[in-house]
């Protein structure tokens, strides 16, 4: 990874991760500060101020991130979706005013899951009318990771004859956000409704100005944020092996450190199998998204589910090894236990990733 943006989020995060979750917000000049840095999508290209990271070293930025603060993490991962957006779907001058916007100190959030299309994205009622040079959306959207921070908010909704992504400015009139009071995991990430009231916009906030398909619209963007929580995933992990192998042998019961005791030992041993294959997964999908593979969709849904299974499970472990320790509000492996089962559902949930997968496997056997 890019080691002046690791301890540019290292010194940003510094010992504030737990007042953070604590209190529910990030600091918005800690987000502005690393957006002016293009710490928040460092794939984005150095043409547009960003890093132009490659798959593989954003991905360790982020699980470096994750294992920090899944708040800050999980904003990371919004910004990147929304930036990602425009990168395939907006025009060259929307790519050049917004990607840079977002390079240089600006925020945005993405909008998919409405109150009836959670899982089911086809269910999407949100509408984008035009009426003579602008668009007018109403709908309501919930959820949305890191849309209490934002300048802007890429919806998705119906346009034409199927839907559309449009750069909608929190400020713009007919828009409010209304945060998610005290949401389980990643509780500073920001998460909000946003209701849209007959929003007019101009024509030029549609990214493309056209049409375009619901499935192909989801699926990219999502593709990256699949990719974005795996690797976030690996940093919980991380986080909590650290967490439980220090504990453990400093920790002395019974006239001997924890991890002299089997059971405990085994513990650790099911966090490191645990952290290598979250690890080899993640890296097996952002070596598809490098190489533009065919079969990135679907590397991006594995790498997502087993990661986040494997968070889960890790951070259940850290807890019993930590015992009280470990059952501080606020803290890293208490957050870590809160976050990963958030994680097992925000970008597809188990569930329809398990779909996802096993229609891959009929595939097979066509």
């Amino acid at each position: 990874m890019s080691d002046d943006l690791r301890d540019l989020i290292g010194a940003e995060v510094g010992d504030r991760a737990a007042d953070w979750d604590l209190t529910g917000t990030l600091p918005p000049e800690v987000l502005r500060g690393l957006s002016a840095k293009g710490a928040l999508c460092a794939e984005v290209p150095a043409a547009y101020g960003g890093r132009g990271l490659t798959g593989r070293l954003n991905g360790e930025l982020t699980a470096y991130t994750g294992a920090l603060c899944s708040s800050l993490r999980s904003v990371m991962t919004s910004q990147g979706m929304a930036a990602w957006t425009i990168q395939r779907f907006g025009t060259r001058r929307q790519r050049a005013e917004e990607l840079t916007r977002l390079t240089e100190g600006g925020l945005a959030a993405v909008a998919f899951s409405e109150p009836q299309a959670g899982s089911d994205l086809s269910a999407i009622g949100t509408t984008i009318v035009d009426d003579g040079d602008d668009v007018v959306l109403t709908g309501h959207k919930v959820w949305s990771t890191a849309a209490a921070y934002a300048d802007v908010v890429v919806v998705f909704g119906r346009y034409r004859d199927d839907a559309a992504a449009v750069l909608v400015p929190t400020d713009a009139p007919g828009v409010t956000v209304r945060p998610v009071p005290r949401p389980l995991g990643c509780r500073a990430a920001g998460h909000a409704d946003v209701l849209l009231d007959g929003v007019r916009l101009p024509a030029g906030r549609v990214l493309s100005g056209a049409s375009q398909s619901l499935a192909l619209l989801t699926t990219i963007a999502l593709t990256y944020g699949r990719l974005s929580v795996a690797w976030g995933c690996v940093g919980i992990i991380r986080g909590c092996l650290r967490a439980a192998a220090s504990h453990a042998r400093t920790r002395e019961q019974f006239g001997k450190p924890l991890a002299q005791h089997q059971l405990i030992a085994r513990h650790l041993s099911e966090l490191v199998v645990a952290e290598q294959t979250a690890t080899r997964v993640c890296e097996h999908a952002a070596d598809c998204w490098d190489s533009r593979s065919a079969d990135l969709s679907h590397a991006s849904v594995l790498a997502k589910h087993v990661a986040a299974g494997q968070a889960a499970h890790a951070a259940s472990t850290a807890v019993q090894v930590l015992a009280s320790a470990g059952s501080v509000d606020g803290e890293m492996v208490a957050r870590a236990y809160r976050d990963a089962k958030l994680m097992q559902i925000i970008e597809g949930s188990d569930e329809i990733c398990q779909l996802i997968l096993a229609e891959r496997a009929l595939e097979g056997v066509a």
